[in-house]
């Protein structure tokens, strides 16, 4: 059985790789996948998350992560999302790796966005507005420029403005791209071309009625029916696309604005499978708006585990659990 660490994972799993390899996958076969959420016995906002995606005779992938908001007030920091993704034999039920089960969700969940911009955004987008500064933010803003590489301008909202600070400033350090902190998150929105939220939020952010004809919306943070990323007035205003039919009645943005009246469950234009297949069309004219919802899916985490065990197979196989050697 094969370990890899975070470092290993964000190594070998580049955004230029996993985004058409995402494409690739969802026009075939989809695993089925199955999601766990427990809340926190005390009642707490704590919640411990399983995942099961399941491709018939090969592989079956587990990820079990906890999600526990207050980690970044501890002393020491400690990640917020933090767990492992264990991956079977889909012939045996042999246990065949183990990876970090943060790095994994980071990877798998900004290239999954990517793909959103990759198959909806307008070609010609330049500028990307981060909301949300957390350990999310920089993979986001990672694969949205892969997917657009004519992405030159990164903006960044974070509710505390020194964190917005500290990205933009290693955006600029580590990537070399123009990234600027914004005070004002209603003055960033309608200088966007692609929206990317990262937040736990659970009141409306980007308000719709400010989003320029031909944005890109992509939500991330909005997993449960009470929390929320954007208005009614965004949804009831964009194109509405999934990453995944499966769960999205969760959807916290999409909950709220069809009990407001503001949206109906058939408006949903596809799934990012339909769209990769060509079953159904993505954006139909320039000045459209575009959303794309990323609700998450235990088949993405099989996907990322499966070319992370064809990235490794050459170099770390049979090793017991412990860190990985650089390749």
């Amino acid at each position: 059985m094969r370990y890899v660490d975070a470092d290993l994972v964000h190594r070998l799993l580049p955004y230029q790789r996993l985004i058409p390899w995402f494409e690739k996958k969802l026009t075939g076969e989809i695993p089925i996948s199955e999601v766990v959420l427990t809340n926190e016995p005390a009642g707490g906002p704590n919640k411990f998350v399983t995942l099961v995606g399941w491709q018939a005779g090969e592989l079956i992938a587990v990820k079990m992560v906890g999600v526990f908001p207050g980690n970044l007030q501890l002393q020491p920091p400690q990640a917020t999302v933090q767990g492992l993704v264990c991956v079977f034999c889909g012939q045996t039920g042999a246990p065949q790796l183990v990876a970090d089960g943060e790095a994994m969700t980071f990877r798998k969940t900004a290239a999954d966005s990517g793909l959103g911009s990759r198959l909806l955004a307008r070609g010609d987008a330049r500028v990307l507005l981060v909301v949300g500064a957390g350990g999310l933010g920089p993979h986001v803003a990672a694969a949205h420029r892969a997917a657009r590489p004519s992405i030159d301008k990164v903006l960044v909202w974070n509710r505390t403005f020194e964190k917005a600070q500290s990205l933009a400033a290693w955006l600029r350090d580590k990537e070399g791209v123009t990234a600027k902190a914004m005070r004002d998150l209603d003055e960033a929105v309608p200088q966007a071309d692609i929206i990317s939220c990262v937040t736990m939020s659970t009141q409306p952010l980007v308000k719709g009625a400010l989003l320029k004809p031909g944005t890109h919306l992509d939500l991330v943070g909005s997993y449960l029916p009470k929390m929320r990323e954007c208005d009614a007035d965004a949804i009831a205003r964009g194109s509405v696309f999934v990453n995944s039919r499966s769960g999205i009645t969760n959807a916290g943005d999409l909950v709220q604005a069809f009990e407001a009246g503001r949206f109906r469950w058939k408006d949903i234009r596809a799934d990012a499978s339909e769209l990769c297949t060509g079953i159904r069309s993505g954006r139909s004219f320039e000045e459209e708006i575009t959303i794309y919802k990323n609700i998450g899916g235990a088949q993405f985490d099989l996907f990322t585990a499966e070319l992370l065990m064809q990235e490794t197979s050459g170099d770390v196989s049979n090793r017991s659990p412990g860190k990985v050697p650089d390749v």
